[in-house]
């Protein structure tokens, strides 16, 4: 029998599902600015008042909200950190990173759609395009017209994307792109694609592929248990003639994909650390409400020491998310320090997600609470944008001045 504590199996309790304030337990809004905390709030209402009310739905159909893509724009998500001239926000990395942050805590896939919009999409071309590049296509990123993907791994190559096999040969006025991308966020419906592929001398190079291109197409990959509420692809080229003019021409090498990864990696810190915090409070309510025993059960030691670990992984996520922002706005973050926080927070949302799985007992695995998706959610946000183990590595490598991965 279902206690009246409980919400019924067939209502959400949106005391439950909503995102509500974040824990702040070591005052971390302090050093936080005005800006910072405006943004933030505006974030988290649209997440409140648009994702988390359909959200559920569309993971249970496997289906990306894409009406949402041009709400994004209208709030300012797409590209915050790139400059106003080119129609982003101009804005801090901390911004960013709250801005994921409370998008993620909707779910990782919206997140997904962002990140790549901005750190995968909208970056290289500010960073490596040409100014004809910069005003043919930031603005039209940025308010949601145009939607955007990055192509950089490939069936036979994921954590070694300098082995990818997709070509292109010079021709007197296009480059001839043959090849494929797996595991594309935003592929089936992107009107762009940033795609890694080498010359005929093995150098890597960026192209702009745009929809419409004979021999280009984007198959969508079905049945994943992860990231419902994204579309995710192939990039498949066959024979496509890219003008001369679409080429990033300061994108030279692996180097420059590397850099942009950088960015995404930035923004998945903060975006798993969003999960976690969100599991954590659906987790704490859920045990203030739930009674077993005659009592609720957040009064058995075992359920607070759960509960105090999360709050205290949490804590040491949002300072080193903090700190690595402030090292982002003074340009002074390395690769290695990116990959320590995406892993860390990763695993660590990871952890919070399974025990407030444990906490809501059977109730956990339902769509009545958003535990599950996140759960199944971060097990992809473990694998992408360089896996654990991969950014283990780094940090070894940096540690020691040894690639243990080559």
């Amino acid at each position: 029998m279902q206690p009246q504590s409980t919400p019924s199996r067939n209502k959400v309790d949106s005391r439950i599902t909503s995102p509500v304030e974040s824990p702040d337990f070591y005052q971390l809004d302090d050093l936080l600015t005005a800006e910072h905390k405006l943004v933030r709030s505006a974030v988290r209402d649209f997440v409140r008042r648009e994702i988390c009310p359909i959200v559920e739905d569309y993971a249970q159909r496997a289906e990306f909200p894409v009406h949402l893509v041009q709400k994004f724009g209208q709030i300012g998500a797409f590209g915050p950190t790139i400059p106003t001239e080119y129609g982003g926000g101009g804005l801090d990395q901390i911004s960013y990173g709250l801005m994921t942050q409370e998008i993620e805590r909707g779910d990782s896939g919206c997140r997904s759609c962002v990140s790549v919009q901005s750190s995968l999409v909208m970056y290289p071309i500010w960073a490596f395009g040409s100014e004809e590049q910069r005003q043919k296509f930031l603005p039209r990123l940025a308010t949601g017209e145009l939607l955007g993907c990055f192509g950089l791994t490939e069936p036979n190559h994921g954590s070694n994307p300098g082995g990818m096999e997709s070509n292109f040969i010079e021709r007197s006025d296009y480059y001839l792109l043959n090849g494929s991308k797996l595991w594309i966020t935003n592929a089936p419906i992107a009107d762009i694609a940033i795609v890694w592929a080498k010359n005929d001398q093995g150098k890597i190079r960026a192209l702009l592929v745009e929809r419409g291109m004979e021999g280009f197409s984007t198959p969508e990959i079905h049945n994943k248990w992860s990231l419902r509420a994204s579309t995710t692809g192939e990039l498949v080229f066959q024979d496509v003639k890219v003008p001369k003019e679409n080429m990033l021409p300061d994108a030279f090498g692996l180097k420059s994909a590397l850099k942009c990864l950088d960015q995404a990696r930035y923004g998945i810190s903060w975006g798993a650390l969003g999960a976690a915090m969100e599991c954590y409070e659906v987790a704490r309510r859920y045990a203030l409400e739930r009674i077993q025993f005659s009592k609720p059960i957040a009064s058995f030691q075992l359920v607070q020491k759960k509960l105090a670990e999360m709050l205290t992984d949490i804590t040491q996520a949002q300072l080193l998310c903090w700190r690595l922002g402030m090292l982002k706005n003074e340009d002074r973050a390395t690769t290695a320090q990116i990959s320590l926080a995406k892993r860390n927070n990763v695993e660590m949302a990871l952890r919070i997600a399974r025990e407030a799985r444990q906490i809501l007992g059977g109730m956990g695995i339902t769509g009545e609470f958003p535990i599950m998706r996140h759960l199944m959610n971060l097990e992809s946000v473990s694998t992408y944008e360089g896996t654990h183990d991969i950014h283990l590595l780094i940090l070894g490598a940096d540690i020691t001045g040894i690639p243990a991965y080559k």
